[in-house]
Formats: C-alpha cells, structure tokens, sequence
C-alpha cells in the first residue's frame, strides 16, 4: 500500500516538472483517499476559493464545505499551496467504529485544510494532495478524523 503511494507521489511530482499551467475558474472531480468521493471549487478571486466535498464511509456520507486561501509558489507555475477552514455535517452507519450509541450517528464539526495543487496548461486536469483535520462538535465529540486525500478535477 505504501509502495502505491509513493508511486502516485513520484508520477505526481513528476509530472509538475514537464508541465506548464494554467490558472482555472470552477473544478470538479474525484477525491480518493480516506474518506473518498466527490469535490469541487469555485475561486472567488484569484487566491480564495470555496470547496464542498462530499464523502462516504461506513455505511454514511459527510458534506464538507471549506474556505481556502491558495498561495502561489515563486519556483514552479501553476503549483499552489492552499490553507483553510470549514466545517462539516453528516451520518455513520452503526458498521462505523465510532458509533456506540444509535442515537449518535450524526455529526457536525469544524475542519482545517492544508493542501497542494497543480492545473496543468494542455490538459484541463488539475491535481491535489491535502489534509483535513476535523473537530466533531455534535456527535462523536472530539476530534474526528485527520483526512488526507488526492483530488483529480476537471477544470474550466
């Protein structure tokens, strides 16, 4: 599994190094990684952005909305670092091992995001590693989970 990684990792990277950018308006894709599904953005400007993504896992879903600001790096065009916070609603199945009361299954938290991109200028592909930590306020209190995923999206 670890192997996987640093392969998508390394062919990641690599790809940033042989491509030009561009910089890109609305995006939506596939997010995989813990938990998986569905994301997209929307830049408000040319640093803040707003991001939703909806996920699976254990039998339930979570909607996560977050703001982001996105900071360009002076070494590479069109590889950006992001930072943001947000917040996030949803249901466990009782297969969830953090479920130990039936009538705890919805949460609502707060999250951070801290992330890289690359939109690539031929192709309107853009790609993503990030972490979100989450805070649960109703629910399962206390910390959530530390998400980290990859983002593919189709931008324009």
């Amino acid at each position: 599994m670890i192997r996987k990684q640093l392969l998508i990792l390394i062919f990641f990277f690599g790809l940033l190094a042989v491509s030009k950018s561009q910089d890109y308006t609305n995006g939506i894709g596939l997010r995989g990684g813990l938990p998986y599904g569905i994301t997209v953005k929307h830049f408000l400007s040319d640093k803040n952005a707003v991001e939703g993504i909806l996920s699976t896992r254990w039998g339930g879903f979570r909607i996560t909305a977050l703001y982001e600001i996105h900071e360009p790096t002076k070494q590479y065009p069109g590889l950006k670092w992001f930072y943001g916070v947000g917040a996030h609603a949803g249901f466990w199945d009782s297969r969830s091992p953090f479920v130990n009361d039936p009538d705890s299954q919805a949460i609502l938290g707060i999250d951070g995001i801290l992330g890289l991109e690359y939109t690539f200028d031929e192709i309107p592909l853009n790609l993503g590693i990030d972490w979100i930590p989450s805070f649960n306020l109703i629910g399962h209190s206390g910390w959530g989970n530390w998400l980290i995923g990859i983002s593919a999206r189709y931008v324009f």
